[in-house]
C-alpha cells in the first residue's frame, strides 16, 4: 500500500450571500410593522444604534455608559466599562425601571421602541377553559370539558371524536356517557352559543335554540321567532335538502309555505358559522398599509409616499464610532466596538434601500396600472414582475421582496400590493386584461343574473366573449370558485 500526496489546480466560481446582503433582504421583505419590531429588537440588542426624533432638533441624552471618555480617563477602565454594559443592557436593575439613567423628563428611546412591541393576546382555549373554571357544573365534568375546549379549532368547532378524548391524558376513564355529558355543558355553559358544536348544523341549530330559549341576552321580535322556528324545523329534518337547495322539496315534505322557508333560509344567514372567532380571531390582524396612494388634482396625477412616520430615525452613536477607531484600545475591545458599529450601519443602510426600492416599485406600479386606479377592478391589466424589475433596474427577485406582505392605501380601498402583478389574457381591441379584472368581470356577471334563472358557467363565458374576453368554461369555474361563488343550482332563487 503506498501513500502519494500530490497537487491539484482547479478553478470555479462560487456565490456566497454576505451577512449584509442578507440583512438588506430580509429588510426589504419585511412591513412596517414587521420592521418597527425590528428596530426595537436592534436598538434593544445593539449599544451602537440609536433612535432620535427629527422634531426635537437636539440629540437625545445619552446615558452615562455612552458619553464620551475623556483624556484623563484610564482606556481598559473605559472599554472594560463598555463590555459590562453590553452584557447587561437589556437588564433591569430592580423592578422601577431600566438600567439607564436619564435626566428628569427624559426618555429612553430603546426602552420606548420595545414597549411598543405588542403582547400576546389569549387563544380561544385560553378565553373559554377560564370561563370552564368559574360555570358552575358537576366536579366530574371539569376535566373532560377541559379536553373538549382544548381540543377545539379556531371556529369554537369540536372535530374530535369521543374516542380521541379518551386516548388524552387521563381520559382512559371517561366513557361516552360522561363525554356526552361534559359537551352539553360546555356547550349551554359557555358563550358564544354555538360553542364546541360538532359540524356547521349542530352550531346553527345550537344558536337557534338559544335565541328561542332567550339565553343569548337578545329580544326576538315575533316574525323572527317564527322564522327561527321554521329553521330549526329544517335543520333537524330536512338538512340535506336545504343545503342542496332542493327547496321544492322541503316544502312538499314539510308542508311549509315557499315564503317561511326563505325566511327560515335569512334567519340562518343571520347566524354565525365561526363562534368561536368572536372570542378570539389569531387570524385577524390589522392592515398597517406600507404606502399611502393620493390623487392630486392639479396635476392629474397619482402621488404615493411611504406610510412609515411612525419609524424611529435610526444614526451611529458618535461616541462609539469614535471608540472603533481609537488606536489606544486594545484589539478585543476594538473588535467589539467595530462589530456593533457596522451592524448599525448596515441596519441604517438596508432600511434606505428598502425604502427607495419600494417607492420605485410603487411608482412604477401606479404608471403601469392607471386604469385601475381611474376605472377599478375591471381594468387591471397584466403585468409581471419581470416587467416591473426591468424598468427600474433591479431583480425580479427583488420586486418580489418588495411587494411580499405589502398593503397600500389608495382612492379605492387598501389593496395588497401583490395584487396588481398579475397574468391576463389579450381582450378583442388588442390590450390585455389581467386575471383580478376578469375576476371582477365574473362577479359582476353573477350579480347581474336573474336569480329565477342563474346563469351557467358555459353562460358566463359566453358573456365575458361578447365583452373581448375569451376564456373556457371551466377558468369560469376556478374564479367562480375563488371568488366564493356558488353554482348556478345553488344560486337559484326558489320564489314564494
Amino acid at each position: 500500500m503506498r501513500f502519494e500526496a500530490s497537487q491539484r489546480l482547479r478553478t470555479g466560481q462560487q456565490m456566497r450571500m454576505v451577512p449584509r446582503l442578507i440583512q438588506s433582504m430580509e429588510v426589504l421583505q419585511m412591513p412596517v410593522a414587521a420592521l418597527q419590531e425590528r428596530i426595537a429588537a436592534e436598538l434593544e440588542r445593539n449599544v451602537a444604534l440609536e433612535a432620535s426624533e427629527p422634531s426635537l432638533g437636539m440629540d437625545l441624552v445619552r446615558p452615562e455608559h455612552e458619553r464620551p471618555i475623556g483624556a484623563d480617563d484610564g482606556s481598559a477602565e473605559a472599554f472594560e466599562r463598555l463590555r459590562d454594559f453590553e452584557g447587561s443592557y437589556a437588564d433591569m436593575l430592580d423592578g422601577d425601571g431600566p438600567r439607564s439613567r436619564r435626566g428628569d423628563g427624559e426618555r429612553d428611546s430603546k426602552m420606548d421602541a420595545m414597549a411598543n412591541a405588542p403582547s400576546r393576546e389569549e387563544n380561544l382555549a385560553e378565553r373559554l377553559l377560564h370561563d370552564w373554571r368559574l360555570a358552575d357544573v358537576d366536579p366530574a365534568l371539569r376535566a373532560p370539558g377541559a379536553a373538549i375546549i382544548e381540543a377545539l379549532d379556531g371556529d369554537g368547532l369540536l372535530h374530535a371524536s369521543f374516542a380521541q378524548l379518551r386516548a388524552l391524558p387521563g381520559g382512559a376513564a371517561w366513557d361516552d356517557a360522561l363525554l356526552a355529558r361534559a359537551l352539553a355543558s360546555v356547550q349551554a355553559k359557555l358563550e358564544p352559543p354555538g360553542i364546541a358544536a360538532r359540524d356547521v348544523r349542530e352550531c346553527l341549530r345550537l344558536q337557534a335554540e338559544a335565541i328561542l330559549d332567550g339565553r343569548d341576552g337578545s329580544r326576538t321580535r315575533a316574525p323572527a321567532r317564527e322564522a327561527l322556528a321554521d329553521a330549526l324545523t329544517i335543520l333537524r329534518d330536512h338538512w340535506d335538502d336545504f343545503l342542496e337547495n332542493r327547496l321544492p322539496r322541503v316544502e312538499q315534505r314539510a308542508r311549509m309555505p315557499m315564503a317561511r322557508i326563505n325566511a327560515a333560509r335569512d334567519a340562518l344567514r343571520r347566524l354565525r358559522l365561526a363562534p368561536g372567532r368572536d372570542v378570539a380571531d389569531p387570524g385577524a390582524q390589522a392592515v398597517v398599509p406600507d404606502v399611502v396612494v393620493e390623487y392630486d388634482a392639479d396635476r392629474d396625477r397619482y402621488v404615493a409616499a411611504l406610510a412609515d412616520g411612525n419609524l424611529p430615525v435610526l444614526r451611529v452613536s458618535p461616541t462609539y464610532a469614535r471608540m472603533a477607531k481609537d488606536p489606544a484600545a486594545d484589539a478585543a475591545a476594538r473588535e467589539f466596538v467595530g462589530t456593533n458599529v457596522r451592524s448599525a450601519e448596515w441596519l441604517i443602510e438596508a432600511i434606505h434601500h428598502r425604502r427607495t426600492t419600494l417607492l420605485k416599485v410603487v411608482e412604477e406600479v401606479i404608471e403601469r396600472q392607471r386604469a385601475w386606479f381611474d376605472e377599478g377592478p375591471e381594468a387591471m391589466r397584466r403585468l409581471e414582475m419581470s416587467d416591473v424589475a426591468g424598468r427600474i433596474g433591479v431583480s425580479t427577485g427583488t420586486v418580489s421582496r418588495a411587494v411580499s406582505g405589502k398593503w397600500m392605501q389608495t382612492p379605492r380601498g387598501v389593496v395588497e400590493l401583490r395584487r396588481f402583478f398579475t397574468g391576463g389574457v389579450e381582450t378583442a381591441d388588442g390590450q390585455t386584461a389581467g386575471w383580478e379584472a376578469i375576476k371582477a368581470m365574473v362577479r359582476d356577471e353573477v350579480a347581474a343574473e336573474d336569480r329565477a334563472r342563474p346563469l351557467s358557467d358555459e353562460a358566463i363565458a359566453l358573456r365575458l366573449k361578447e365583452r373581448g374576453v375569451t376564456i373556457a368554461r371551466r377558468t369560469v369555474v376556478k374564479y367562480r370558485e375563488q371568488l366564493g361563488i356558488p353554482s348556478a343550482r345553488h344560486r337559484k332563487s326558489h320564489g314564494a
